[in-house]
């Protein structure tokens, strides 16, 4: 392992959980001997810590400037890993007909097919191009319509920065409409728990922020729940909250939720997509069924009211993500599809 060159391309000025994912990846396959270089992502977020890590960066928010960036890369590079469609469709005009081109290997993030552009499905588009698939779980592999590898998301382990645990029941995600942060205020509403001393932390920016803050104070929990903004201490605030609340029905995987089982914090979640990978046969209690508020909170308050089950379920969440989850285990297997799309690409030259 180790000793490949690796462009990652994904078309974006953002930092939300596909820009995390190739942060970490990218930094660790350069830990592991590889030569890396990400394309897109916020520069602000990203090229700092990845030029700690030895990886270079080419800020790319627009497809073309994708396209641009893999043209400028052209023999300096083994493989090229996209992240989402945008990055696809840059790597089929930039690498296609180019003679002794790298591999390509795209991978999957959301449990859904490509879509389209006009009347071209991009699967068909990519077909001749993309090399390899890659998906970060099997609720994503069994969604995209064509045949992926599964290499799951992992973290490395770490010590919690508290060992104090607050009655914070804590969402931590982008507030878009497919995130369901209104059904995580809902339960929280209904759960009574503000009366009993517990607060929501709701850590993210998005549209929807505003709308979120109305229906707190019309739902009576106004005075109990903080709207944080974006934050860099996420993990801190993982390490402080009592309960992680995570209400999206339509996560690949959930790296929010695999972060707060890094940090040992109590998970409850929408029983839909990753989130059953990730929690499956654990303390059966924090899975709810998706889009519904009132199961939400009845799971909140029976969580909330067990302290020592509470206590029980975030060791074993800690104990499966450093069992499962791991940095390691991503990069050995990024690495292992990687050479088998390099060498697909070498018997088809």
């Amino acid at each position: 392992m180790g000793g490949l060159r690796i462009v990652h391309a994904i078309r974006s000025d953002g930092f939300s959980g596909v820009e995390r994912h190739v942060l970490r990846l990218a930094t660790a396959q350069a830990g592991a001997g590889d030569t890396v270089h990400v394309i897109g992502g916020h520069p602000d977020r990203m090229r700092a810590p990845l030029a700690e890590a030895g990886v270079g960066h080419t800020s790319a928010a627009r497809t073309l400037e994708v396209l641009g960036a893999l043209r400028g890369l052209r023999g300096h590079a083994d493989v090229v890993n996209t992240h989402m469609s945008a990055a696809d469709v840059a790597a089929v005009v930039a690498l296609r007909w180019q003679r002794g081109r790298p591999a390509v290997v795209s991978t999957r993030h959301f449990a859904s097919e490509r879509g389209r552009v006009g009347p071209l499905r991009l699967d068909s588009l990519v077909a001749g191009t993309v090399d390899a698939e890659l998906s970060i779980s099997r609720a994503v592999a069994a969604s995209i319509g064509r045949t992926s590898t599964v290499v799951h998301s992992g973290l490395d382990p770490r010590e919690p920065s508290s060992l104090v645990r607050e009655r914070v029941i804590l969402v931590a995600q982008r507030l878009q409409p497919e995130k369901q942060t209104a059904v995580a205020v809902d339960a929280f509403a209904r759960s009574g728990l503000a009366a009993a001393g517990w607060r929501l932390q709701v850590a993210g920016i998005g549209p929807e922020r505003e709308a979120l803050e109305t229906m707190a104070h019309e739902l009576g929990v106004g005075a109990s729940a903080e709207f944080l903004g974006y934050r860099t201490d996420v993990p801190d605030l993982m390490d402080r909250a009592g309960i992680l609340l995570a209400s999206c029905p339509v996560e690949g995987l959930g790296l929010t939720v695999l972060e707060a089982m890094q940090s040992g914090l109590p998970v409850i979640a929408a029983d839909a997509g990753g989130h059953v990978e990730l929690l499956d046969g654990l303390d059966p209690r924090p899975l709810f069924t998706p889009d519904d508020a009132h199961a939400a909170a009845d799971v909140l308050v029976k969580l909330a009211g067990d302290e020592d089950g509470r206590a029980r379920l975030g060791a074993a969440e800690r104990a499966r993500q450093q069992a499962d989850y791991t940095i390691d285990a991503q990069v050995r297997g990024t690495d292992a599809v990687y050479r088998g799309a390099i060498q697909k690409r070498r018997s088809r030259a």
